[in-house]
């Protein structure tokens, strides 16, 4: 089986013009999804006007399931240019590590919100909220990283930026839902 030449983003050797070529895709993916990001977060206007303090934990959940996902895609994409990865162990691995530091966070992060705000709902409503986003990250990260992988682009140019805005609006979305089904 001949296997495509995949192109790499290298500052070394490519021009300013091919590096910005073999970026722009991505970026302009992220554009797009970022501006439907701010659209479903709009969504939540209700359970946000029900209690403002939930705004506070968009962030830390966002950021909190983004840092393990790029973890993995980092990983991943280094150890797929080594020629050292199976996609298969992988995905075993990398879920079994999201569902536990999902676990670890949500754990942590329920009894400090129920200290300092005094509210069980919203301990609860975090505390899901971030056990569900950590869990999935790294498999959002392993699935983009994989797919340029199989097309035959750098993984490290493109996955990054795709991964990271499915996973922020895969960690909206599920902080959304919980936080109606909880306050509303």
């Amino acid at each position: 089986m001949k296997h495509k030449r995949i192109y790499y983003a290298d500052d070394d050797t490519k021009t300013v013009f091919k590096l910005f070529k073999l970026r722009i895709f991505s970026l302009v993916f992220g554009l797009i999804f970022g501006l439907l990001l701010s659209f479903s977060t709009s969504r939540f206007e209700l359970v946000l006007e029900k209690d403002v303090s939930v705004a506070f934990f968009i962030p830390f959940i966002v950021y909190l399931s983004d840092a393990v996902g790029t973890q993995t895609q980092n990983i991943y994409s280094r150890d797929l240019k080594t020629g050292h990865a199976v996609f298969k162990h992988y995905l075993v691995k990398e879920s079994l590590l999201g569902l536990f530091f999902g676990i670890t966070f949500a754990v942590i992060i329920g009894p400090i919100v129920l200290l300092w705000l005094h509210s069980s709902m919203l301990a609860w409503t975090v505390a899901i909220s971030i056990l569900i986003s950590i869990s999935f990250s790294p498999i959002i990260a392993l699935l983009v990283t994989e797919l340029f992988q199989l097309r035959s682009i750098d993984p490290a140019v493109g996955s990054g930026p795709i991964a990271t805005v499915l996973q922020d609006t895969f960690s909206i979305m599920v902080y959304g839902i919980v936080a109606s089904a909880i306050f509303l």
